[in-house]
């Protein structure tokens, strides 16, 4: 670890622009997401655009074409998230209106999804010069439907996205993109606060839901 940040240091001197530019705005994103904060999408949009490009340069093809289904996400996040607030009391527009997902629909979802990555990899692997095809396939498949349980407010999205960042952990090292391997250390951490955080919501929301519900006494 003491290695990875020393790296880290180094070759932020010679950084080139948009990669910080990048970093600094992903990390904007997470932490506002996990705040429940609409903010986060813009941030979301202009890191993505820049990573678009950074991807597509070091040959992880799947991170680049996910950064472009994530600039169409930024903008679909932003318009749910805004509708939803408009739509409800101040009350709850001052904090996120979480849901969940039962636990056998996310089982179903990841024997999908990962079907789906063994296919596209195999693709990527055979047609196409990619780096790391089955993994970089397997982070972007599921970073895809993670991002759509983000935008839908989904709680669970974060237990994805903890192991979508360990795994990126690796291909960014590998590839020598140390500041981003660093981001997503940090994501991790991020993504465990979020998961939390959204479940304290939810919970409030199914408190308040069933207070509702309850008949007043006479």
């Amino acid at each position: 670890m003491t290695e990875l940040f020393a790296s880290f240091i180094h070759y932020a001197a010679n950084l080139p622009w948009f990669e910080l530019v990048a970093m600094l705005f992903a990390l904007i994103y997470v932490i506002l997401a996990a705040q429940g904060s609409i903010w986060c999408w813009p941030a979301a949009f202009i890191s993505t655009a820049l990573y678009t490009v950074i991807f597509y340069d070091v040959l992880l093809l799947m991170d680049s074409a996910l950064n472009v289904y994530y600039l169409v996400m930024a903008i679909y996040g932003y318009q749910l998230w805004k509708k939803s607030s408009s739509t409800n009391s101040a009350q709850s527009k001052a904090h996120l209106a979480v849901i969940s997902w039962q636990p056998r629909w996310h089982l179903k979802a990841c024997l999908i999804l990962t079907a789906i990555s063994f296919i596209l990899g195999y693709i990527m692997a055979n047609y196409t010069p990619a780096d790391f095809p089955y993994l970089d396939t397997f982070t972007t498949v599921f970073a895809v439907f993670a991002t759509y349980l983000v935008a839908k407010r989904v709680l669970e999205n974060w237990l994805y996205w903890i192991v979508i960042d360990a795994i990126s952990i690796y291909l960014y090292i590998e590839k020598d993109l140390t500041p981003t391997a660093v981001l997503f250390i940090i994501y991790v951490f991020i993504a465990t606060f979020g998961y939390f955080k959204w479940q304290a919501l939810y919970k409030k929301s199914k408190a308040k839901q069933i207070n509702l519900s309850q008949p007043l006494e006479s």
